[in-house]
């Protein structure tokens, strides 16, 4: 009895000195995946506790075409604006239209008081009728003379003279209707109309107040049509010509607008080393509106198959680019001499450093160490760990 007691006692003891040491080495372990690679907590477990990776955090080397972007940013302008402006002095008496009413080319929108123009109109209609009277007395003078004249009665000086008088006469009637005339326009003047089709923006008077020629009175845009006005770089408007598509995104709009490149300007503006461009966007619909912000942006094509890489895996060091790589079961830091991004989808060219079959870790992971060891779990050992099992290890 007592040796097989004794016996139990030694097996429990050599099961706890077990436990002890796997209690010992789990805590070293960190989970995959967690954004630090598994090691080891104490400097001398790293030579026996590879480093783990799942496979997605592994990635190749993709080639791959890589367009390229411009981008530009600005406000939407409406190009077809006009600006109603009062064209003789006097008090607003009516106004119809308000801010964002619709308009028609030609529509009666308000009126203006002259009150001085009506004894003008009478003044100018008086001088047209002394001047068409003065005429006809001149002809009938003339007329007598020319019969008197044939008769040897007057000399042909005095017929010349009554001539001279029927000139003048004449040109006095022309003077009166042309006054007259004038004095009509301004009439017409009064009534204000709408010089294009549209939506009214802004009103700038109100009905009551006094105006003079020239002042402004209301803002009408057009919004069938509306423009992004923005500037690039010298370095790259040259790969930019007229009627490029253009993909513009509008602040407040989840889908994008097709548009076309209309204008690049001859020059570069005043004290910046950027040129003003110019995107036409059809606005059928008039879902958009002047002022808005957008980004446009014109894609480049490739013509050639680039080594690419995610934009996460690069790392850097005192402005050196470098990646980190799985061979032969050790990590490593490999410099890399980068080429073209691409912002938008997260990738980046790699000229140099890398081979099209390299395992580059795709995230970055803190702590790694030059000559680790290092190992990339299957598809089983990653699902096995995803559920709680225990992955089988390197050691």
């Amino acid at each position: 009895m007592h040796k097989k007691t004794w016996i139990a006692l030694g097996g429990v003891v050599v099961l706890a000195a077990a436990g002890g040491a796997w209690m010992v080495l789990k805590p070293g372990v960190l989970p995959v995946g967690s954004g630090t690679a598994q090691a080891a907590a104490k400097p001398g477990a790293a030579a026996s506790a590879p480093l783990e990776f799942r496979a997605n955090e592994v990635v190749q080397p993709q080639r791959a075409a890589l367009p390229e972007r411009i981008g530009f940013s600005g406000p939407l302008v409406a190009p077809n604006s006009a600006m109603l402006r009062a064209r003789a002095s006097g008090t607003l008496l009516a106004l119809s239209v308000a801010e964002g009413d619709r308009v028609k080319a030609g529509q009666v929108l308000g009126r203006i008081d002259m009150a001085e123009l009506a004894p003008r109109l009478a003044e100018r209609s008086a001088q047209l009728d002394s001047a068409r009277a003065s005429l006809a007395q001149a002809e009938r003078t003339h007329a007598s003379n020319e019969r008197l004249a044939a008769q040897n009665f007057i000399s042909p000086i005095a017929l010349d003279s009554s001539r001279a008088q029927v000139d003048t006469a004449r040109a006095a009637l022309a003077a009166a209707q042309a006054t007259l005339e004038t004095t009509r326009a301004g009439a017409r003047d009064a009534t204000l109309l709408a010089p294009i089709a549209g939506i009214v923006a802004k009103r700038h008077v109100l009905p009551g107040e006094k105006v003079t020629a020239e002042q402004q009175v209301l803002t009408i845009v057009d919004l069938a049509r509306l423009e992004l006005a923005a500037s690039v770089g010298t370095h790259e408007v040259g790969r930019l010509q007229p009627g490029m598509p253009v993909q513009v995104t509008v602040e407040g709009m989840a889908t994008p607008f097709a548009g076309t490149l209309a204008r690049i300007a001859p020059a570069a503006e005043a004290g910046t080393r950027s040129i003003g461009v110019t995107v036409a966007l059809p606005n059928p619909q008039e879902r958009l509106r002047a002022g808005q912000y957008a980004l446009g942006q014109v894609v480049l094509a490739d013509d050639r198959q680039r080594l690419l890489l995610p934009a996460a895996a690069i790392g850097s060091n005192a402005g050196q680019s470098h990646v980190w790589v799985v061979e032969r079961g050790t990590l490593a830091r490999r410099a890399v001499l980068l080429g073209r991004r691409d912002d938008g989808g997260g990738r980046v060219e790699v000229l140099e450093g890398v081979a099209p079959d390299a395992q580059v870790l795709a995230a970055r992971f803190e702590n790694l160490r030059e000559g680790a060891p290092a190992r990339i779990l299957g598809p089983a050992q990653a699902a096995a760990l995803a559920s709680g099992a225990s992955a089988p290890t390197l050691r």
